[in-house]
């Protein structure tokens, strides 16, 4: 996060493009009215989740960050549970019983809340969320980011959980914002790596003003906090080889992460978006050390060659050339940051893809990359919210509040702005942070949900589901233990064109997502040539799937295995 404390010199310039007032010409802009996708239901269907930031009016910098979403099946019972993290207060006196919460699924996308005595509901300062099953016993557990002690949740297959941080290692007390579980040595058991902002302490804190008014500062004030990476010893324990592992060659205010295998070599690297400093891609050596490469790939700084105020980020095959390309959302004034991968190299394509006419409009946080109209091609969703206020925000009951954005892939290569924002019928205008996705309802069409600083949370239900022309293919991809592959690839032909994606749950803003796999079928009734790509490097082939159904591929049981370079 950046802060502007002047007028922007390009306002005129500005109006041009922006939506917002009716000022844009831009054939690139969905201008109906009727163009809703989304159905505002949290309270409907029993998400009563508010969010507290304990902000006192001090202006203290973790008041505007917090807080995350994880969507997961903590019960085995086939749909999915939300489990948000509440921040709370930075100071015992102020402290109440405001914790984290847990809603879960009765199985038709309704809701209510956990009342389990456990210990996942006291677990600190939240700010955001991993999931995997870190034990392989079949049970998604939980890791939760702090300002301070970071906590790692055993469920015990009933939905209810253990803190056994203490006993597995990895109770890091920095400020933990991002993190990632990933089997970066391919041993069978998913390690840890969790993203670490900067090194604050109230009683050292500046005050910052703008235009004569306090508001938050920049992160820029304060030291960068060194990441860490804990190998999994297949015990329950973990071991810190943050330094072996070569993680302080580079230091960053890091906000968001994504672990996946960047220049197909078969082992996982690690992507990470800095706040207001470049950004990291830390490539995998294969032997748990790690090679920050982000200035060979051309993706720690944008083509101007400026570094961003990163915050957001996703990984996807945007251009079907079977490898991930990586955007990251940015600062307001700053446009988003498209990757695109080049196989040894990035090319920042932001312009080409049509996000640099209108993403610099809001500050965005949350991010979702995937189909959300099931017509095959990528879309894209922001949850937006400033992080400083002027005199003009003085009379809006939200100093930081913003609109959501949405823009619908063309299938062609370019993205197009989605009016009304946000895609839904009323405006919502919030603080968002955290943003995840998932099929709550299991109508074949992804959800989404948004946390709110100091607001209830958004729970946008996909109204793609009364399209008769739009299906879908699901699949749940799990290796040997039975749990999700993370990482795994699946390829699958729709037609005339093969799509990959990976199994995956990181990425977005302090958030973790249903691990599925989705692919949205218009007008296919089936899907061919569906093949895994586990991550020990063996591609199985599964055959054909009819749509409109969810299916479990398990590794070993396919037609064939080939062996990949």
């Amino acid at each position: 996060m950046r802060h502007t404390l002047t007028v922007p010199l390009l306002l005129g310039v500005v109006c041009t493009v922006w939506v917002v007032g009716g000022c844009s010409n831009d054939a690139n802009v969905m201008k109906t009215r009727d163009n809703v996708w989304f159905s505002e239901e949290a309270q409907r269907r029993g998400l009563t989740f508010h969010h507290v930031s304990g902000a006192t009016g001090e202006f203290h910098l973790p008041e505007i960050t917090g807080g995350g979403v994880a969507l997961l099946d903590v019960e085995n019972d086939g749909d999915l549970d939300v489990y948000f993290i509440q921040s709370g207060f930075l100071y015992p006196e102020h402290a109440d019983s405001r914790r984290n919460e847990l809603y879960l699924n009765r199985g038709d996308g309704t809701f209510y809340k956990s009342e389990q005595p456990d210990d996942h509901a006291n677990a600190g300062y939240g700010m955001g969320v991993a999931t995997g099953d870190y034990d392989n016993d079949g049970d998604v557990d939980i890791y939760v980011t702090n300002v301070g002690t970071n906590a790692l949740l055993q469920n015990d297959g009933s939905g209810s959980f253990n803190d056994v941080t203490a006993l597995a290692g990895v109770g890091d007390d920095s400020w933990g914002t991002a993190a990632s579980f990933a089997d970066f040595d391919r041993d069978g058991h998913l390690d840890l790596y969790v993203a670490n902002y900067i090194h604050w302490d109230p009683s050292t804190a500046l005050d910052c003003y703008a235009t004569n008014i306090q508001t938050y500062c920049v992160p820029l004030h304060n030291y960068a906090a060194m990441d860490r990476v804990f190998r999994n010893n297949g015990d329950g324990t973990f071991t810190d080889r943050s330094i072996k592992a070569g993680l302080a060659a580079a230091f960053g205010n890091g906000l968001g992460i994504v672990s996946v295998d960047i220049n197909n070599d078969g082992l996982v690297d690690v992507f990470v978006a800095n706040d207001s400093m470049v950004n990291q891609l830390w490539l995998n050596n294969g032997d748990f050390t790690f090679t920050n490469d982000a200035w060979y790939w051309g993706s720690a700084m944008d083509d101007h060659g400026i570094e961003k105020a990163g915050m957001g980020i996703a990984t996807f095959d945007f251009d079907a050339d079977t490898d991930f390309d990586v955007l990251v959302v940015n600062i307001e004034e700053q446009t988003d940051s498209f990757f695109r991968n080049e196989g040894t190299y990035f090319t920042d394509a932001t312009g080409v893809v049509r996000l640099g006419t209108h993403s610099r409009r809001y500050t965005r946080f949350g991010l979702i990359v995937s189909d959300l109209d099931n017509d095959s091609c990528y879309d894209i969703y922001q949850a937006n919210g400033s992080v400083y206020h002027d005199v003009e925000d003085l009379s809006k009951p939200d100093f930081f509040q913003e609109l959501n954005t949405l823009y619908r892939g063309t299938c062609e290569g370019q993205f197009e702005l989605v009016l009304p924002e946000g895609g839904t019928q009323e405006p919502h205008e919030y603080t968002s942070r955290g943003l995840a996705i998932g099929d709550l309802d299991g109508d074949g069409t992804q959800d989404l949900v948004v946390v709110n600083k100091d607001a209830t949370v958004s729970l946008l239900m996909n109204l793609h589901r009364d399209s008769r022309s739009a299906g879908f293919v699901r699949f749940r991809v799990l290796d040997e233990s039975r749990r999700d592959a993370y990482n795994a690839r699946v390829s699958a032909r729709l037609a005339d064109k093969v799509l990959t994606h990976r199994v995956q749950t990181d990425g977005s803003y302090l958030s973790a997502h249903d691990p599925h796999v989705h692919f949205g079928t218009v007008e296919v009734r089936e899907v061919m040539d569906v093949t895994v790509t586990w991550l020990d490097g063996e591609s199985e082939r599964f055959g054909s799937f009819a749509t409109n159904n969810v299916y479990t591929l398990i590794k070993g049981e396919g037609e064939s295995n080939v062996r990949t370079p």
